[in-house]
């Protein structure tokens, strides 16, 4: 019935169930108790009782017994590890822990290396370096240390050795009649050799800077020594450099094959290391892989020797007709100057359109020449204005001015073309038609929408004073120098922009910014005094009187502009013309001091002492100053006339006694000029002391009278003690009521009592 059941299976919806199902197992049906024999599961049903894996019945398949394998082993090894970490906390490998120390373990296999040979520890295999942090990087070289016996035996070998043994050093080689023997390392030496081969080197480089004569060997140590001097002798460092920029610049070339500076820069790093024809067999595979690059062809030109850089430049222009840079460098390589019009020439068919290439030709030409090839240059590239302009230069006037209006039909936003035509007419003495032309152009520009600022229009206008056009520089400034300015800062504006000017050098600029500001404000004191110093500086003396003279028309009531005319009149030996001058200035200030005094000294200086009197009478009389009458009195003292100088340091100071100079000259006056008398003394104090009553702060009248005290002997009115004692109560009288002034007094108080 059994053998009925097992060969009818049960109908089920899901198939046969497998080996060692349990139904109900999955949603915990079976209660699971351990066992005091194998702790496996137990059912509490009848069908269930038992052990599922006891009896000797039952069969396993293959999938089980691997299983209990894999648990197995790994009990295993959780318990190999339990042991371990026992064995580490009680502290060891002892009997406790029921194992040994790995240096136990392999103890009598290091007492086995004492046996080892030296060619048994050679021949040992070195172990390779598997680990992740090794996979990018690997060392180069991995050497295994010698043991303590064989350092031992070899450090006993060479003992041996030096005391005269026959055991030979070791690691070293002997030598006997040229022959070599080598160690037992395998290391072979020969010392003689090198030295044989370095004295060789040496007799190869000494023969090639001698000279022999008769028998004699001359060398000459200065240019031997600048050839040492010379050679390059490349560092580790830079060795290594040079290493490493070969292996970048290959991968770039690797990378991308087709990038001409990558050809090149490895060329250049052969070249820099000496090695000129890797560097030219580098660069020609780059001319055969970067065909279209002429970088790459001008390089590999400039390597070689000129005859093949010619080669190698025609092989480059086959290649690239439209390539500039190699028809210009194939010209330079040239060395006749035929050759080199016939590359220009050829790359013009080429390169028609081309401007570089045209000047560069015109440049080899005769003038003559040079005007048919411009000819035919303003018509291939009718944009350039160089070609233009310089035709104009080669041309007759009439010509030029057919040139010019040409070129500004072709070129009607290009300033450069009416500044040339300006300049050309400046050039024929036609000044009237360069204002015409320059504002002509301003409104052509501004028609044709043309942008050119202000400084842009400076800017040409110092270049065209440089240029030597003055009045072409004057209209541009004219024209322009007020564009995109407001109208409170035109002044200080313009001033800026002369100042600006004639810091670098442009003089005529500077004048005629200066004369746009003074015709916008004519009655600007500053603007007239910053001409005036412009023309004094860079002018001419008729400049500088020209701009005095319509200074003192716009501004007659400013004395600075008669005097300064009428002076620079005067130096200039034109006395008669100073004199109308300063008339003119007595009309328009009658009351002026300065126009006065300067009429005075331009008398006194010429030697008209009268003229000199009957002026400062009437400046006396309608201009009546303390200046005037002192100078009044100066001249009467300068021409001895003493009592007259008096009399009117009298008057002067009766109507103005604060004027300390007056007081002083008429104390000078009695003290020194006059007789040396009791009189003349009492006079003088009289001076000196009204001056001290009308003047007691000033320190000068203090430190005269002071000294006039000291010289009381000298006029037979006491003694000199009796002065030396008031001079001292003056002068500290003098420190009480000036003592701010104190240090002054006391300097002139020991300066003048050196006696004391």
């Amino acid at each position: 019935q059994q053998q009925q059941q097992k060969a009818q299976p049960p109908q089920t919806l899901f198939g046969q169930a497998p080996v060692g199902y349990v139904a109900g197992a999955g949603r915990g049906a079976s209660t699971y108790v351990g066992g005091d024999d194998d702790g496996g599961p137990t059912g509490s049903g009848s069908v269930m009782e038992g052990s599922l894996f006891s009896g000797k019945d039952q069969q396993f398949d293959d999938d089980d017994d691997e299983a209990d394998r894999i648990y197995d082993a790994i009990d295993e090894r959780m318990s190999s590890k339990r042991r371990k970490h026992n064995n580490s906390q009680n502290g060891g490998s002892g009997a406790e822990g029921g194992g040994s120390a790995i240096g136990d373990q392999f103890r009598e296999l290091k007492q086995k290396l004492a046996d080892v040979t030296e060619e048994e520890w050679a021949a040992i295999p070195d172990v390779g370096d598997y680990s992740l942090r090794y996979k990018q990087k690997r060392r180069e070289d991995v050497f295994t240390p010698l043991t303590d016996s064989l350092l031992e035996s070899r450090s006993k070998a060479n003992a041996d050795a030096t005391a005269g043994g026959a055991n030979k050093l070791a690691g070293t080689t002997q030598i006997y009649e040229g022959t070599t023997t080598s160690t037992t390392s395998g290391f072979r030496t020969n010392l003689s050799g090198l030295a044989e081969a370095r004295s060789t080197v040496m007799t190869m480089s000494l023969d090639k800077m001698s000279d022999s004569v008769a028998g004699q060997t001359v060398v000459d140590p200065k240019g031997y020594l600048t050839s040492l001097s010379n050679t390059k002798i490349a560092s580790a460092a830079e060795v290594g450099d040079v290493h490493k920029a070969r292996l970048l610049l290959k991968s770039v070339r690797d990378t991308n094959p087709k990038h001409g500076p990558g050809w090149i820069a490895a060329a250049r790093v052969e070249e820099a290391a000496g090695k000129t024809a890797q560097a030219r067999k580098l660069i020609m595979e780059g001319c055969e892989i970067c065909p279209d690059s002429e970088d790459v062809w001008l390089e590999a030109a400039r390597l070689h020797p000129p005859e093949q850089g010619k080669t190698i430049l025609a092989a480059a222009a086959r290649r690239m007709p439209t390539s500039v840079k190699i028809y210009l460098k194939a010209a330079d390589l040239e060395s006749n100057e035929g050759a080199k019009k016939a590359v220009l020439r050829k790359a013009l068919e080429a390169n028609p359109n081309s401007v570089t290439l045209w000047k560069a030709a015109i440049d080899l030409e005769d003038q003559d020449d040079a005007r048919i090839l411009l000819s035919v240059a303003v018509e291939k590239v009718p944009h350039a204005v160089e070609m233009w302009l310089a035709l104009a230069r080669l041309e007759t006037y009439e010509n030029a001015r057919k040139v010019l209006n040409q070129a500004r039909k072709h070129l009607p936003t290009e300033r450069a073309v009416w500044i040339a035509a300006a300049k050309l007419e400046e050039s024929q003495d036609h000044g009237d038609m360069v204002d015409k032309i320059i504002e002509k152009a301003v409104r052509s520009l501004d028609k044709h929408e043309a942008v050119v600022t202000r400084a842009q229009w400076l800017k040409e206008a110092e270049a065209a004073e440089a240029a030597g056009a003055p009045l072409t520089s004057a209209a541009i400034v004219k024209c322009t120098v007020g564009r995109g300015v407001d109208n409170e800062d035109r002044q200080r504006t313009w001033a800026d922009d002369a100042n600006a000017a004639l810091s670098r050098n442009a003089v005529a600029t500077a004048r005629a910014i200066l004369a746009h500001s003074l015709a916008a404000f004519p009655t600007k004191r500053s603007l007239w005094l910053q001409a005036v110093d412009l023309e004094r500086k860079h002018g001419t003396a008729s400049s500088l009187d020209e701009v005095l003279e319509a200074a003192s028309e716009r501004l007659p009531r400013t004395e600075i502009f008669w005097l300064v005319r009428a002076k620079e009149k005067w130096l200039a030996g034109e006395v008669d013309t100073s004199r109308k001058i300063l008339t003119e200035a007595f009309k328009a200030n009658p009351d002026s001091e300065p126009v006065w005094l300067a009429a005075v000294k331009l008398e006194w200086e010429t030697g008209e002492i009268e003229r000199a009197r009957v002026l400062l009478a009437r400046a006396r009389e309608r201009a009546s100053t303390a200046r005037i009458y002192m100078k009044s009195a100066l001249l009467e003292r300068e021409c001895k006339q003493f009592d007259a100088a008096l009399d009117l340091l009298e008057e002067g100071i009766r109507n103005y006694p604060t004027f300390a100079k007056m007081h002083m000259m008429g104390g000078q006056i009695c003290s020194e000029d006059l007789t040396k008398n009791r009189e003349n003394l009492d006079h003088a104090r009289k001076f000196y002391q009204r001056g001290l009553k009308s003047c007691p702060n000033n320190v000068v009248l203090w430190c005269l009278a002071a000294r006039l005290e000291e010289r009381v002997a000298e006029y037979s009115a006491g003694s000199a003690n009796a002065g030396v004692t008031k001079a001292r109560s003056l002068f500290e009288l003098a420190r009480l009521k000036n003592a701010k002034k104190s240090g002054t007094l006391g300097r002139s108080h020991s300066f003048g009592t050196k006696s004391w």
